[in-house]
């Protein structure tokens, strides 16, 4: 299948939930834990009809992993769910220890992560996890752009044999144009390629991203775009492969400047001797900035309008 211009736009969030009961029709042993998340993480229709198949503990994050843990050790295939501020910052421990380090299959769902609840302030922006979550060993890393990559990261997780976190927002997103219709974990997704620069997003970063390639298009800038939708494994194939394919690169994300998406592709072009002008747009360290996300999206230059004056200045 190959799609030629953006289409429809929904929320991952939506798509997730949809995706969710399809497998648990299939597979009595998939079930949600969910930590007084069941509105927010729109698992309300999977309650309604797989009633047996969900366990709600209340706002209590570190027991909801335990839990999950505890679930997963007999053989029941289970989706924690709760919003990425608290899972990745209060349950930490239990991440690490009940689920990586035991090496149990749990899926880790951080939902309404990044800024989201930006107007909610820091103690609900998730811009720490990344970084946290790289740094733990067994556990792969998802933060899918669309519809598509949210659909495949849900189906590919559900049958994991190792611990997965998948982080999500809120915002409807748009479906992205794709030469090649394939999504596997630890595999970049090429949206465009650009022979002056490309844009390396994760996220709900990549639509913005892309609407920057168009206006830079407009004006004689070839501009190329990957979803990397894994953070880690890092697909440094294709990174390596853009890197030498244009003049110039830019990391874009919904996270701290310091230990994601930015920092890991710095690492990756240096070790394998790449030199070129590269630029990690991000969330600054400064005090936190409240507001929707869309605003605080702005306000750091993560816009179509605001990533083309980054990349033009950039090429200079």
């Amino acid at each position: 299948m190959t799609m030629t211009d953006i289409q429809i736009e929904r929320a991952n969030l939506d798509v997730f939930s949809e995706a969710l009961m399809k497998i648990a029709e299939k597979d009595k042993d998939i079930l949600v834990v969910t930590s007084d998340s069941r509105g927010s993480g729109k698992l309300g229709p999977f309650a309604e009809r797989f009633p047996d198949q969900i366990v709600e503990v209340g706002i209590a994050e570190q027991n909801m992993v335990g839990v999950s843990a505890g679930l997963a050790s007999t053989g029941k295939k289970v989706f924690a769910v709760s919003p990425g501020s608290f899972l990745t910052a209060r349950a930490l421990e239990q991440i690490k220890n009940d689920v990586a380090y035991s090496d149990y299959p749990v899926v880790l769902v951080g939902i309404s992560s990044g800024v989201s609840y930006g107007a909610l302030g820091s103690t609900h922006h998730s811009l720490h996890d990344l970084a946290a979550l790289r740094a733990i060993n067994n556990l792969t890393v998802v933060i899918p752009a669309d519809a598509y990559e949210t659909e495949q990261a849900i189906l590919q997780a559900s049958v994991a044999k190792k611990p997965v976190f998948i982080r999500f927002g809120k915002k409807p997103m748009p479906l992205l144009p794709r030469p090649e219709m394939e999504f596997e974990f630890g595999k970049a997704s090429v949206i465009s390629t650009g022979s002056d620069v490309s844009f390396i997003a994760t996220g709900e970063t990549v639509a913005p991203a892309y609407e920057a390639s168009k206006i830079l298009a407009d004006i004689g800038i070839s501009a190329g775009v990957v979803s990397m939708h894994t953070i880690k494994p890092l697909d440094k194939t294709t990174l390596i492969a853009q890197a030498k394919s244009c003049r110039a690169l830019i990391s874009v994300e919904e996270h701290s400047v310091h230990g994601g998406l930015g920092e890991a592709c710095a690492s990756a072009l240096m070790t394998a001797g790449i030199h070129l002008p590269f630029k990690i747009i991000g969330i600054a360290d400064e005090d936190t900035k409240t507001g929707s996300q869309v605003e605080i999206f702005d306000h750091y230059g993560i816009s179509g309008r605001g990533l083309s004056k980054t990349a033009l200045s950039l090429l200079k």
